[in-house]
């Protein structure tokens, strides 16, 4: 197939010659023949291998890396090696069938989604990794959801057919039920467990198998076995009726009784894929070299590139009008900066992907969001942590650029002639936060770079100091997550530093509406300050934040006041009556006031707009929210009862069980602020047999009694 001239019906088909101009002559390969992807999963569902296996078969690497004795190319930090996870998303290149493929190799550990997040924000294309024993977990759906948000097609790999216990049907059922995909199944397992030896390829209806110490690179085609053709005629069959439903062309030749060959088949495979009504499911092993190179042909044969995606759509940072930038190399240059590295070597790395236009070693960009101009120093193509000089880089690729002090995470990068502003990119906000301190007075100092330099790099990682202690405070995902910053601090930074016990991020809201009124009046010898100002607060449903809404009449406020009211209320949400905590899901509606023509300042509406937001948070019945985390738990049938009875005990409520191969799987939501330290007692609970996940549900409100608590002792 030549995916050059592929188009989606969502614009109408543009001619080869047409889409072959949009690609520069001296790029070395053309926009139809690239692919940025992503690999996501659940922790251990085989990302890292799967991605080892890739850059090994494709010339990248000469030597497969393990991510069990620390030698996987793409988790190059210390921390990833020791633990054996993934930690930090790490970008590379290959080439495959002359097709250029962008790989970003994203966590699975719930502590750091935000690295798929920022990730599936960027790339056009993604390959879902599942376990083939256990199946969708919670962090499979977490990033399925991502890739929902974002409109990203994508492939599914059943991962470790060889293992016992494996089951490709029941995790294709679970694709149905648990992720509200339409799995269309193009490969079934060629045996099973320890005698799984390859796959049967549907769409062209032959087995392919790997035998041999080779590593994998090479396998046989052969047709498929007598035992297994009925089976993959029957999901051949199955295949196309799935197509036929949805593709016109397909349907044609159904109702007059033909069979479709294997290029109709992958034409509408593609067609649907990019629009995502369907998903690809293919499997494999990837530990034991079996159905990577497949999974390869199928990145290329389904997956986008840039030209066929939605043209990026953004605003005009000045007029505010909608902009539009599509894949062309010859027009203006616009990018967005999804991460920030701090590399010990070269400094402050940025990673932009390149909607439109090319970009320059030297070239002068702006970022809209502050109005700054910038230039770019040196262009790196980055393979894990190490780095490739470019001169040049292309509407379509993934590069790290040397030089951008003002850049944050999020940002848009673009020609200083034709600036736009790119959607940014939202992240979930720390429900873990603790107490850190310099061990000596020498590394204070030090602390606060380290800090600034990890903040920059995280969004999901906060500073802040506390107004009632002094104390610096850090904010997080989990405990996980500050114990990497920790750990780094150390090894990177050379900071020693002392740590508090891991603090929920609790939240504040209020129950009930109250109104506020505030008269601010401070006289001095000359000018005083004047303002007056009536509101009303009240609650809004979880997730809403704070909402701002003017309903002031017959210019009893002066409309220049307005937004330093504003400002006043939100900054006063910052900390709540309560306990000091943020304040969320809570309208203020400004209703009424009054003004002074001398008197009257920005300043002194926003200190009356802030004093009246916490006069009617005291009075509106607030309440303690916090979070409530979704928790699965994997152990043996004889140790359920330990497990469900100490979850009970932890104010959880167990959801759903299921019985799965000789192991019980236990679904239940708990609060965070019980969850602490669990790891240990499941471990004692279950002899070392159990394990556990868990992933933010959302925000309930604290019970009385524990909320009383929490008031009495305060939080440091």
């Amino acid at each position: 197939m030549d995916a050059l001239t592929e188009t989606t019906d969502e614009a109408p088909p543009a001619s080869a010659a047409d889409l072959a101009a949009r690609s520069d002559a001296s790029r070395d390969c053309p926009l139809g023949r690239t692919r940025n992807i992503g690999i996501m999963a659940h922790i251990d569902a085989g990302k890292t291998t799967t991605t080892e296996r890739i850059l090994f078969y494709t010339g990248r690497t000469y030597k497969m890396g393990e991510v069990r004795d620390g030698t996987a190319t793409m988790d190059y930090m210390e921390q990833e090696q020791e633990r054996g996870i993934t930690i930090t998303s790490a970008a590379t290149t290959c080439v495959w069938k002359d097709h250029r493929i962008n790989i970003i190799d994203t966590p699975g550990h719930v502590d750091f989604t935000v690295e798929v997040e920022r990730s599936l924000r960027v790339l056009d294309g993604a390959v879902a990794v599942f376990c083939g024993v256990g199946g969708v977990e919670p962090q499979s759906e977490t990033v399925w959801r991502q890739a929902n948000r974002y409109d990203v097609p994508r492939l599914a790999f059943v991962n470790k057919m060889d293992r016992v216990g494996a089951d490709f049907g029941r995790v294709v059922e679970q694709m149905r039920k648990r992720l509200g995909a339409t799995p269309a199944v193009i490969q079934i397992p060629l045996g099973a467990e320890e005698n799984f030896r390859g796959v049967v390829d549907l769409v062209e209806m032959r087995a392919v198998s790997w035998e041999g110490d080779d590593l994998g690179a090479r396998f046989e085609l052969h047709p498929i076995p007598e035992s297994l053709l009925p089976e993959a005629q029957r999901q051949r069959d199955q295949l196309f009726e799935l197509l036929a439903e949805m593709d016109d062309r397909l349907m044609e030749i159904y109702v007059h009784g033909q069979r479709p060959t294997a290029e109709e088949l992958r034409r509408s495979l593609r067609h649907l894929t990019l629009t995502g009504e369907v998903t690809p499911v293919l499997c494999g092993s990837a530990f034991r070299n079996r159905g990577v190179q497949p999974l390869l042909d199928a990145v290329v044969d389904y997956l986008p590139s840039p030209l066929d995606v939605p043209d990026v759509v953004g605003t005009h940072p000045r007029t505010e009008e909608i902009e539009v930038r599509r894949a062309d190399d010859r027009g203006p240059f616009s990018g967005l900066a999804f991460k920030i590295l701090s590399d010990p070597h070269v400094g402050k790395l940025t990673f932009v992907r390149v909607y439109s236009g090319r970009l320059r070693r030297g070239d002068q960009v702006v970022n809209p969001r502050l109005g700054q101009k910038e230039r770019a120093g040196r262009l790196l193509q980055m393979h894990a942590n190490h780095r490739e000089e470019r001169d040049i880089v292309y509407s379509g690729d993934i590069a790290a650029v040397i030089g951008l002090k003002q850049v944050s995470t999020g940002d848009t990068i673009c020609d200083v002639r034709h600036p736009i502003l790119l959607e940014s990119i939202s992240f979930p906000e720390p429900v873990v936060s603790m107490a850190v301190e310099p061990k000596t007075k020498a590394d204070r100092e030090r602390l606060q770079e380290a800090l600034r330099r990890l903040a920059d790099e995280d969004p999901t990682f906060r500073v802040k100091v506390s107004e009632e202690t002094g104390q610096t405070l850090i904010a997080g995902m989990g405990e996980l997550h500050l114990d990497i910053i920790k750990d780094r601090m150390l090894r990177e930074f050379s900071v020693a530093a002392s740590v508090g016990r891991p603090q929920v991020a609790y939240r504040e809201t209020i129950t009930r509406a109250q109104e506020a009124e505030v008269r601010f009046v401070k006289q001095t010898g000359g000018r005083g300050q004047y303002a007056h100002v009536i509101l009303t607060v009240a609650p809004e449903p979880a997730g809403t934040g704070i909402l701002f809404a003017d309903e002031v009449k017959g210019g009893r406020i002066p409309r220049e006041f307005i937004p330093a009211v504003e400002r006043g209320v939100r900054q006063s949400a910052t900390s709540g009556a309560l306990a000091g905590y943020p304040v969320v899901d809570v309208r203020v509606t400004l209703l009424d006031g009054s003004f002074h023509t001398v008197d009257s300042s920005d300043l002194a509406f926003f200190l009356a707009g802030s004093m009246a937001f916490q006069d009617a948070m005291r009075r509106a019945a607030p309440v303690l929210l916090e979070p409530v985390m979704r928790v699965e738990v994997i152990c043996p049938e004889e140790f359920m009862g330990s497990v469900i009875g100490d979850l009970n005990s932890r104010r959880g409520r167990v959801r759903e069980m299921e019985t799965r191969d000789r192991v019980t799987v236990v679904r239940a939501e708990v609060p965070l602020a019980e969850m602490f330290g669990y790891a240990t007692t499941l471990r004692s609970l279950t002899s070392g047999r159990g394990s556990y996940t868990m992933e933010p549900a959302r925000f309930d409100p604290v019970p009385p009694a524990i909320q009383q608590q929490l008031l009495d002792n305060p939080r440091y």
